[in-house]
């Protein structure tokens, strides 16, 4: 009796082997599988005037610069896009948006998207100037050239040098409002802080003096302090509204991906997904099942036996 219950325990361990092996086979021949799926893509814009180079925020716990943590949230924030999101990278300074990558897809071309993210700073800087409403309108304009339902992200602190003159908002003739859709981020804190300045080749020059900016007057009230800098959050939220975007300040990558999974901006688009975890996962399932509860089921059968009496044979 004993025999014919481990012959039966016997063929009843082979099926599950045998099938989560098929399962393993077809987890590593499984060509990915087309699906349609929600897909994003952002030409996202770093300002990198030297307001950016402020260090009044934090990365890891440790002071860093508007640009640095801008760039740090953005690289966490990129592995919430799913595959087929595309993003690409350019700069702003002076009043114009530089494209130095085009946006590509996410997950093919992910370890050269954070490489050339790596590399941006205040070097690629070309001028001293700083027009973040013509800046931001150009990177609507850009967006509307790439085409392909292309969205934009802006990350800046909202500093304009020289300042703007009283109600003087940028020329946006060409741009519909909400045509194109995106954020403009505000990085910065809350107060005014010493501006470094840098050399055309970068090296650190000293900060900026009230008298080597223009101020701005307003109504004989004295000179304001253009020198230094904050986030300028109003001016920020009347340009997104005024170009028909939305307006975010820098959070967390968290925060910071919910707002580029915004539904809104979404598309949908035939997608190439790996599905070989699906059975990787089911044959992992059939042998832990195989493999676990053999030796409780022959204990309780043998228990059982044993509390009722009955001699147990081999035959």
């Amino acid at each position: 009796m004993l025999r014919r219950a481990l012959a039966s325990v016997h063929t009843r361990a082979h099926w599950p082997i045998s099938l989560a092996l098929a399962l393993l086979v077809a987890a590593v021949w499984l060509p990915p599988v087309t699906l349609e799926r929600s897909t994003w893509s952002y030409m996202v814009t770093f300002d990198v005037t030297q307001s950016m180079n402020v260090d009044d925020m934090v990365v890891g716990g440790v002071p860093a610069t508007r640009l640095e943590a801008a760039r740090a949230t953005m690289r966490e924030a990129l592995r919430r896009l799913p595959c087929g999101s595309k993003v690409g990278w350019s700069v702003f300074a002076d009043y114009r948006v530089m494209p130095l990558l085009l946006p590509v897809e996410v997950c093919s071309h992910y370890e050269e998207l954070l490489a050339a993210l790596a590399k941006i700073d205040g070097s690629m800087r070309w001028a001293n100037a700083s027009n973040v409403g013509k800046g931001v309108s150009w990177t609507l304009r850009t967006a509307l050239a790439i085409g392909g339902e292309t969205g934009v992200v802006f990350f800046t602190d909202g500093h304009e040098s020289p300042p703007l003159r009283a109600r003087e908002s940028p020329p946006i003739h060409d741009i519909t409002p909400g045509e194109i859709g995106g954020w403009v981020i505000g990085v910065g804190g809350d107060l005014p802080a010493r501006i470094p300045r840098t050399d055309r080749d970068g090296n650190p020059a000293g900060y900026w003096a009230a008298a080597d900016v223009v101020q701005r007057f307003e109504g004989g009230s004295g000179t304001e302090h253009e020198h230094l800098s904050e986030l300028r959050e109003n001016h920020l939220q009347g340009l997104a509204k005024l170009m028909g975007i939305g307006y975010q300040r820098l959070g967390t990558s968290a925060s910071l991906g919910s707002a580029l999974l915004d539904p809104a901006l979404a598309r949908p688009e035939p997608v190439a997904t790996d599905l070989r975890w699906l059975p990787a996962l089911l044959a992992l399932l059939l042998l832990a099942w195989r493999f676990v509860p053999d030796t409780v089921l022959l204990r309780r059968w043998l228990m059982r036996l044993r509390s009722s009496g009955k001699p147990v044979s081999a035959d």
